[in-house]
């Protein structure tokens, strides 16, 4: 299965539209979109609440497929309002690999023409 990357970016950045419920929550300014092993396509946005508790847009795509028993990925993107596409956190990237050993493959999307594999964004994803 090889989606288009461009495809994928755009997908997950039509999530991505900054809300603010109240002075203390904000959501949506990051959205992550993940392609997981059976072709289904799960999405998240990030939220922040003023007392530091939040999550990121990645955790909400893990849980959104995490409700339909899947666990492997194959590819994630995580994309800023703007349009921008991003690296998941350092947080994120242990969170997916900790998901499933097979992870450590999943392609993670850095732009249009960059995809690297998880185990190349971890310092030792081997323990």
């Amino acid at each position: 299965m090889n989606p288009n990357i461009s495809d994928l970016i755009a997908e997950a950045a039509l999530y991505a539209r900054p809300i603010k419920t109240s002075e203390h929550c904000e959501a949506g300014g990051v959205a992550a979109l993940i392609v997981a092993e059976s072709g289904k396509h799960f999405t998240g946005v990030c939220v922040d609440f003023a007392c530091s508790l939040g999550f990121c847009a990645e955790h909400a795509a893990v849980a959104d497929m995490l409700k339909h028993h899947e666990s492997k990925i194959l590819y994630v993107v995580a994309v800023r309002w703007n349009g921008e596409v991003i690296a998941p956190c350092g947080r994120c990237r242990e969170m997916i690999w900790q998901l499933n050993a097979a992870n450590r493959d999943t392609l993670v999307i850095l732009g249009k023409d960059l995809l690297k594999p998880l185990h190349e964004l971890l310092p030792h994803p081997w323990i």
